[in-house]
Formats: C-alpha cells, sequence, structure tokens
C-alpha cells in the first residue's frame, strides 16, 4: 500500500539547546524533539526514566479511600475478591493486586470473567457469588468505571466496591463504589493521564506500600505494553525498569512461559511482550478460561508452572488456526462487496465468528485496507464486535454518535468493544459511516509513514546505532526511530527469503549496507539492480555469524 512519507523539519536551535544542556548527540536531540520532548528536563526525565521520578499516587482521586478501605480490611481481617479483565492487562493488573494483597496479609481471591460466556466488566451475577464467599470488599481491576447497576447491586448487598480502571467514563459520571481510582475521570487532576490498569495498580502499591515493589515490575512491563499505551512518562519508567526483571524472573510460571515460547536468554524488548507473551497470555481468555494466564503469573510449583506453560502454547496455537480463517472469510467478503470495501469504516459481521479472536482480526483488517473496522460475530440473534482504528480516527467517539442502535459499547481511541441486536447491524454500519463522512477525509485514509530525520548513508555506523538505543524502549507513542536515506543505489540483486522478506544492498558510493524488509516481498519486481531508490528505515544489526555491522530494516522503498 503506498504510503505518504512525512519527514519531520528538523529544529537546529532547539537540537543545539538539548545536545548541550545534556551533552547528547544532536540526533538523540532531534529525536526528542520530535517525540515533543522539548525542555532539558524533560528530556533527562524521559532519557533517564528513574522510578524516584513516579508521582505521588494520592494525587489520584479516590486513592486515599481506596487505601483506607484497604488497611482496613486488613485490621478487621475481611477477605477481599479482586474482579479482573480476561486479556493481558487485566490478568497481569490480577496477578499484582493479589501479591501486593498478600505482602500487606490481606486474605483476597480472583475472579475472571469467561469472555464467552459472561462477556466484558462486572455482571449482575457478581453480587451473590461475592456475598456466598464471604466477601467484604470487591476491588475491580480494568474494568468498571461504567458499570452503574452491577456496582449499585454489589454495594446494596453490603460489599464495599474499589474500581480501578484506565478506560473512558460515560460523560461526567462515575459508578457509585466506595472510590474510583481513573485518572481518566474528569474529576481527577494527576498528571499522567494514560496509565493502563496495571500501571494504577502498581500506583494502589505504591500507596499502600511506600514504594512499587520492584521484584514485580515484570508484571507491569508485560501488562503495560500488551496495552499498546503510550510508552511515556510513568508508562515509560514501568517498562524500562521491568523489561530487564523479566529476563531474571523468580516467578516460576513466567520462567515457564519464556522457556515454552523459546525466548528464555534473550534480551527482553516490547517486541516480544507484543508479539509473543501477550499472545500466549491473551490465547487462555479468548479460547477458554483466563484463569488458566492467572494461575501461571501466580504459579508457586515447578511441574505446574511447566503444565500452565503449554496449556497456553496449545491455547495460542488454537487461536493461530481460528484467527487465520476468520481473516479468510471476513476478506473474503469484504473483497466479494463492493460496497464493504468502498465504506470508509468497514463493518462486517457474521454468524459463528469465534469471539476470541474478533479484536485481532480487526487489526488484520486494518492493516491490509488502512480502514477502520469493526468485526462482529452474530449468535442467538445478538451481535459482539471488536473495532480498532486509524490514526484521527476516535472510535469512542464514532460508537457513542451511535449509542441508540448498540445495547453497549466501551474502549478507547484506537479500540473499542460493543454488543447490539443482529438486526441493527445494518443500521450501524450506515449510522457509523454517516459520523465517518464529517471526519475522515481521503487522505487520512492513505496510512502516513512518519519519518524522523533524512540521513546520509555514509553517516550510520555501529556508535550511532548504539546512540539511538538510549531512546529505547520503543512502542506506542516512542515508536523506534525512522530515517530515510535518498538516491541510493542498489548493489544487488534483490532475493526473497523466508515469509516475504526482501533483501539486497544499497551503497552511497562511500558505504554499503544490507536492507532487509519483513513482507515487502511484492517490491522485488520495482527494485532493481543498479537503480536509483530512496529508503525509509530503522536501524538494526546484523550479527548473523559475523562481527556485527547495522543493517537498514526496510518501512518503504521508492524507486526514483
Amino acid at each position: 500500500m503506498e504510503k505518504q512519507w512525512q519527514v519531520k523539519t528538523p529544529d537546529p536551535l532547539a537540537q543545539k539547546m538539548l545536545s548541550d544542556g545534556l551533552d547528547i548527540h544532536p540526533i538523540i536531540a532531534q529525536l526528542l524533539i520530535n517525540r515533543r520532548v522539548t525542555t532539558v528536563a524533560e528530556a533527562k526525565s524521559f532519557l533517564s526514566a528513574d522510578l524516584p521520578s513516579l508521582y505521588n499516587p494520592f494525587l489520584l482521586t479516590d486513592m486515599d479511600r481506596a487505601v483506607k478501605r484497604i488497611e482496613d480490611a486488613r485490621a478487621r481481617g475481611e477477605k477481599v475478591l479482586i474482579y479482573g479483565d480476561y486479556d493481558v492487562d487485566g490478568v497481569t493488573s490480577s496477578a499484582l493486586l493479589r501479591r501486593t494483597l498478600k505482602r500487606l496479609g490481606v486474605s483476597a481471591i480472583n475472579y475472571i470473567p469467561h469472555r464467552m460466556e459472561e462477556g466484558y466488566g462486572l455482571n449482575n451475577s457478581i453480587a451473590e457469588f461475592a456475598r456466598s464467599q464471604g466477601i467484604h470488599l470487591l476491588i475491580t481491576v480494568d474494568c468498571g468505571i461504567n458499570a452503574f447497576e452491577p456496582v449499585a447491586a454489589i454495594m446494596a448487598a453490603g460489599i464495599d466496591v474499589i474500581v480501578i480502571d484506565h478506560h473512558e467514563p460515560d460523560g461526567n459520571k462515575v459508578p457509585p463504589a466506595l472510590a474510583v481510582i481513573d485518572p481518566k475521570r474528569p474529576d481527577c487532576l494527576y498528571p499522567f493521564k494514560n496509565l493502563s490498569a496495571v500501571g494504577l495498580v502498581a500506583k494502589l502499591a505504591q500507596a499502600l506500600l511506600g514504594h512499587v515493589p520492584e521484584e514485580d515490575l515484570d508484571l507491569v512491563a508485560i501488562g503495560t505494553v500488551a496495552d499498546v499505551v503510550a510508552l511515556r512518562g510513568e508508562n515509560r519508567i514501568f517498562v524500562k525498569r521491568g523489561l530487564p526483571l523479566i529476563q531474571r524472573t523468580a516467578k516460576l510460571g513466567l520462567r515457564a512461559l519464556l522457556e515454552a515460547a523459546k525466548i528464555s536468554g534473550k534480551k527482553m524488548k516490547p517486541y516480544y511482550i507484543g508479539f509473543i507473551l501477550g499472545p500466549r497470555l491473551n490465547a487462555a481468555g479468548r479460547m477458554d478460561s483466563a484463569n488458566i494466564a492467572l494461575d501461571l503469573l501466580l504459579c508457586e510449583d515447578f511441574d505446574t508452572a511447566n503444565a500452565l506453560a503449554r496449556s497456553l502454547e496449545e491455547h495460542n496455537q488454537d487461536r493461530q488456526k481460528m484467527q487465520l480463517s476468520v481473516v479468510e472469510e471476513a476478506i473474503a467478503m469484504i473483497e466479494a462487496q463492493e460496497e464493504l470495501k468502498a465504506s470508509q469504516i468497514i463493518v462486517v459481521a457474521k454468524e459463528g465468528w469465534h469471539k476470541g479472536v474478533l479484536g485481532i482480526v480487526a487489526s488484520r483488517i486494518v492493516e491490509k485496507y488502512y480502514r477502520p473496522t469493526v468485526v462482529i460475530s452474530v449468535e442467538d440473534g445478538l451481535g459482539t464486535g471488536s473495532a480498532r482504528s486509524i490514526e484521527g480516527f476516535h472510535l469512542h467517539e464514532a460508537l457513542a454518535s451511535c449509542a441508540a442502535m448498540l445495547d453497549n459499547y466501551g474502549g478507547h481511541k484506537r479500540a473499542a468493544g460493543l454488543r447490539l441486536k443482529h438486526e441493527n447491524v445494518g443500521p450501524f454500519r450506515i449510522a457509523i459511516n454517516e459520523f465517518a463522512r464529517d471526519i475522515l477525509t481521503m487522505e487520512q485514509m492513505i496510512p502516513i509513514l512518519d519519518i524522523d530525520c533524512e540521513i546520509p548513508l555514509s553517516s550510520i555506523d555501529l556508535d550511532l546505532v548504539e546512540i539511538i538505543g538510549s531512546m529505547e524502549p520503543h512502542g506506542e507513542g516512542n515508536p523506534a526511530p525512522v530515517f530515510c536515506s535518498r538516491k541510493l543505489t542498489v548493489k544487488s540483486a534483490p532475493v526473497v527469503l523466508g515469509r516475504e522478506t526482501l533483501k539486497f544492498w544499497v551503497t552511497d558510493g562511500v558505504k554499503s549496507y544490507s536492507a532487509v524488509g519483513f513482507g515487502m516481498a511484492s517490491f522485488k519486481e520495482t527494485v532493481k539492480l543498479g537503480a536509483k531508490v530512496d529508503v525509509a528505515y530503522t536501524l538494526g544489526i546484523d550479527d548473523w555469524n559475523k562481527a556485527p555491522v547495522p543493517q537498514l530494516m526496510l518501512k518503504d522503498v521508492r524507486p526514483i
């Protein structure tokens, strides 16, 4: 798909200020500026990402009330129910809160709803379950901000509720809980609004214990990366400090998962969480019960840990097969219906699609067509859907505009979920496209490739690659720096390697480097030996059976 190249305009004065103020390379200074880090103090905090830079947790509205109620539960010997979501953020949040309460000597049990049988969030039957278990305090993690009726029912049953959530509230309302911790609630003045749920539980742990337990930063890093929140501010601190702890974790379950996924001993990167660990932890909740993933993270027995890790591997393989099948069916549906293919918002629905893979399928369709996409599975006359968006289109606002035909909805700017009656799928498709007509332009539906700097190929060396490493960890909100170099000569005939990978060499007459493009085999016909090209890329290292050398990891190629 054609991409719009947007090369950031360099700012020499700001570059010099940051470069001189922190004694950093001018390219690092420009990369910081591109990420809207423009003062010496901000840049120093960004690069250091130290735990002492975390904000006071009591700046979160209702944190004081939550802490007091948990301390009262400890004093009275009360049992707590932790009610979490079934995705990675919810499972890591549940595990972290359970470990935190255990440190305090508070007895707790976990409950995660079954995705297929119970659906997302608090349900009306949980009050009776909590009462049957002798629960006096229920704490939600990664859900609850819009669960008005269930919270009211639980409170009416004489059980106090603390809501810990990071999703968007419904306007100015919050549920009638004893405490509602959500930095997105309108009356919360917390300086950092984009924490994941596990990040908020880490803030609760900080408030309860006086510090974030460093040995649990592995859980915080996994949940934060997997939930695709921006790796800025406190999220960056949690992930930068948590990634190395995953490699040397003392948690038997996590160690077993690293072994099963064949990444034990590797230097941990967000990529491994997003594409290897996260999908395995998610697979439990997608294909069966998320309790398997939670049990793994809390496991204290070696044999049990290995058995649970193997179970997750099997679920992940089943998920991959199911996902591929639904993706193929959805794309065939889109290709067969010109009206669907031409829509600004793609809405596809079918009876019997597995609910556990809808979000991943929506993401794959967005990647192929670069349109906001809603994928709906219909069962017994009811549709359950997952939606994914593109830059510039706010899904939660779009769904709010269609609220009259939806039974339920919630989520973020880029990802959301919904429920509706089968007969409303058609009207919903029309309504959300009418909303988009005034929002999305044709230009917005061409993917943008943001390029940090244009640099000569001859300026690249191992030192530059190492210097750029100070910007890690990369991910949402802090992408790996993208560079471009122009008028290079193709020095070798392109070859296609496994998994549609394209490889060729380029030179500027001074230096030559290999360029590798994953999934870019289609460019083989347009990139010719001896031709001139502009290339956009991130910088990597090629150390396969030789001394390490820089390598260009292609993002796009433009024959001249």
